[in-house]
């Protein structure tokens, strides 16, 4: 949450004239509900579950796309096994604790998951879930430090390193 994905995604597939899907955004089409809404009136189980059956769809087309995961897809199961398996072209866009605290404070309101921390709790959170999930997003083909760089900077490191 708050390394750019989203933003990079798209900048990136308009650069490379492909499709951009948002696992998401894709989930929430599907089942015709919010994350939010999939949590509260399904619970995590469930939702994980259709996450990981939506993600092997995807990464089972033929039709290339710029696929952006929510941050949590590559923890659970083996969706990142998975992933690393379907493309050589897997990114972690990386950044500092104090990265993303500056990213995520102005959005606190728009961000379920941190809405109810003060901007004081916001760096342990934010330390906590990356503690728990660094190894996994370490498995990425690509680690793109992103922490003082633009998102034009970043779109143009992934394209470097897709071009090679």
């Amino acid at each position: 949450m708050g390394s750019g994905k989203s933003t990079v995604g798209i900048k990136l597939a308009k650069k490379l004239s492909l499709p951009l899907i948002d696992l998401d955004h894709f989930i929430e089409e599907k089942e015709q509900m919010s994350i939010g809404e999939l949590f509260q009136n399904k619970g995590e189980i469930y939702f994980r579950k259709q996450e990981m059956s939506y993600l092997e769809f995807l990464l089972s087309s033929s039709e290339a796309m710029i696929l952006s995961l929510g941050g949590g897809t590559p923890c659970f199961g083996d969706n990142m096994k998975k992933i690393n398996k379907a493309t050589p072209n897997v990114f972690y866009l990386q950044l500092s604790i104090t990265g993303l605290v500056e990213r995520l404070k102005p959005e606190k309101g728009h961000r379920p998951l941190i809405s109810h921390l003060s901007d004081e709790e916001l760096p342990e959170f934010i330390g906590k879930h990356l503690f728990e999930r660094n190894s996994f997003y370490r498995q990425s083909n690509q680690i793109i430090p992103c922490d003082g760089k633009t998102i034009d900077e970043i779109v143009e490191e992934i394209n470097a390193l897709i071009d090679n």
